[in-house]
């Protein structure tokens, strides 16, 4: 088990330090403190600045405060306090934040669930969460996935909270008049609690104590990509430090006026610390928006003038590819941010060319709260490099054949992590946790490599590389070949058994829109960079791929796709 906040000696220097952000210390103290702490001092030194915009409709910082201080309140009335969990099933909305840091001042922890889920899906990990109380929307296609859940043991109480009043003027009205059929019409009776309900009092409750080193602020499942979700046990203190080391890593940051857009799901761990927890802790505007919609994220930046975009690479795809992208004002970007999948080179420049922004790609996993490493916001990094690990933060590569020993810069092996963002462990799986938290290190499972300045390049997932004929092919580099093809929108590789390789290379390949292409062709334009190893011996072209919440390939979901665990 990683002791909290330590980090592992080094027998010499780390060798991004040579190169690291001017003016950023790699080796900054990093206190161990509560989440809401965010919260509370945004509010003290911003109180009349922008805390969250959601489609125009704006709040303070001391309104923020004071919504959470009473919601803090309802959930002590509710039993919630130090062991008890409280699920979020909600999209972007005000109510995410709200909920999300009373629940933590109440002295809970929060369990984020995906509104996209089946029901099954949600029932197993509020089953297995333990969770007591829910928060969310009175939508119909939420309460729909909820009706099965009345009456369970496990869930006493479930809080509704009203989509309309969330809304400007005169998106309010409309919606009323015209997507009624969408509203769910709840009675309140003992299982269900209107929000305005759980805010109906003077907001004089105090703040729980919490202990930040050992207390959980979120169990955060992984994705559930490749086979059932595990819970993430993350603390205060690995959630607070992730924020701190980011906005850290934001060195062009000017406190109290940065206006970071939410278009990433906030209950995906890149959303919750690198969106909502980084904007706290800038004392900058959040600004959200429900869903991902290319025109209405172009129209918000230009709007809000917004400084921060993260997203993943499907969000700035979709952005590139989008004809009227020209007619929009993007000249508040100072940074952009891809994460959650590999970022191919040619749609970063594109990108880059288009928007006149830099567009630098980080690496993280849920289990790393998430954010592992990034490439500087200022300057240009390396192409194809995930970037420089995070203050106080020590990637080492490990031997493929031991699972222990350091290799040298350049050669590959399994990426592990030290820092103060490391998980606490995984929930009730005291095996799992053993396996990957081995000699004070987090074995993520990712196969990758440290160049001599200390860059972090990701080659591929441990168990997605494919064995072929006794060589080893990773799929990222046969998917990167593949869309460097000007008729390829996007691709997946899998390994499918083989009775005499035992096993070969199948690519899933969908088209641009408009565009012409067969297998023969993507053949020809492969011969001269890939080996002949690492040639597709099947292509089968589809309209789209399977995607997570936030854009990453679903491999599992592919036909005769090989299984393996992804990173977050």
């Amino acid at each position: 088990m990683l002791e909290e906040g330590a980090s592992r000696p080094q027998a010499s220097a780390p060798p991004w330090l040579g190169v690291y952000p001017k003016g950023l210390d790699w080796n900054m103290a990093i206190e161990e403190r509560a989440v809401f702490a965010l919260l509370d001092e945004a509010a003290l030194r911003f109180p009349d600045h922008c805390a969250i915009d959601f489609l125009g409709k704006r709040s303070s910082y001391r309104g923020l405060a004071d919504l959470v201080a009473r919601a803090v309140c309802g959930f002590r009335k509710l039993g919630v306090q130090k062991g008890v969990q409280v699920g979020l099933f909600l999209p972007n909305c005000p109510y995410y934040v709200i909920a999300y840091f009373a629940i933590l001042k109440a002295g809970g922890t929060v369990v984020n669930l995906n509104p996209l889920y089946a029901e099954r899906e949600l029932l197993h990990q509020i089953e297995d969460s333990e969770t007591e109380i829910l928060v969310t929307l009175d939508l119909d296609r939420l309460q729909r996935k909820i009706v099965g859940l009345a009456g369970r043991r496990r869930l006493r109480r479930i809080i509704v909270c009203s989509m309309v009043a969330a809304l400007p003027f005169p998106k309010d009205l409309g919606f009323r008049l015209f997507k009624w059929r969408e509203r769910a019409r709840i009675a309140p009776d003992g299982l269900y609690m209107p929000f305005d309900a759980l805010i109906a009092n003077d907001g004089g409750c105090e703040t729980a104590a919490v202990d930040p080193g050992v207390d959980l602020a979120a169990l955060q499942y992984t994705g559930g990509t490749t086979g059932t979700p595990k819970g993430v046990r993350l603390t205060h203190a690995n959630l607070y430090a992730n924020a701190l080391q980011i906005s850290r890593w934001f060195t062009g940051a000017e406190q109290g006026q940065e206006r970071i857009l939410a278009v990433l799901p906030l209950f995906h761990a890149f959303g919750m610390t690198a969106i909502m927890n980084l904007a706290l802790a800038l004392g900058g505007a959040l600004i959200m928006l429900p869903r991902f919609d290319p025109r209405e994220l172009l129209r918000t930046i230009e709007r809000a003038r917004a400084t921060l975009l993260l997203g993943v690479p499907t969000i700035f795809r979709a952005l590139a590819e989008f004809p009227a992208i020209g007619r929009y004002d993007l000249s508040s970007l100072k940074v952009c941010v891809s994460g959650g999948d590999s970022l191919p080179l040619d749609l970063q420049e594109r990108f880059e060319a288009l928007t006149r922004c830099g567009l630098k790609e980080g690496y993280g996993l849920t289990e790393c709260s998430p954010v592992v490493a990034c490439n500087p916001f200022e300057g240009a990094g390396k192409p194809g490099s995930v970037g420089l690990p995070l203050p106080r933060t020590t990637v080492e590569i490990v031997s493929l054949a031991d699972g222990r020993s350091a290799v040298p810069a350049g050669e590959r092996g399994e990426i592990c992590v030290v820092g103060p963002q490391v998980m606490a462990g995984y929930w009730k799986q005291p095996a799992a946790t053993a396996e990957v938290l081995l000699d004070g290190r987090l074995h993520t499972g990712d196969v990758g490599y440290l160049d001599k300045s200390g860059y972090v390049f990701l080659v591929d997932r441990l168990k997605d590389v494919i064995i072929t004929g006794g060589f080893n092919v990773y799929p990222r580099n046969v998917e990167e070949a593949i869309l460097l093809h000007p008729a390829v929108a996007d691709a997946a590789v899998v390994g499918i058994p083989d009775s005499y390789w035992g096993q070969v290379v199948k690519a899933y390949v969908v088209p641009r829109h408009g565009a012409s292409v067969d297998g023969k062709a993507i053949l020809a334009f492969l011969k001269d960079k890939l080996s002949a190893m690492e040639i597709p011996k099947e292509i089968v072209f589809a309209g789209s791929l399977p995607k997570s919440a936030i854009g990453k390939t679903l491999k599992r979901r592919l036909p005769a796709g090989a299984p393996g665990p992804e990173s977050d």
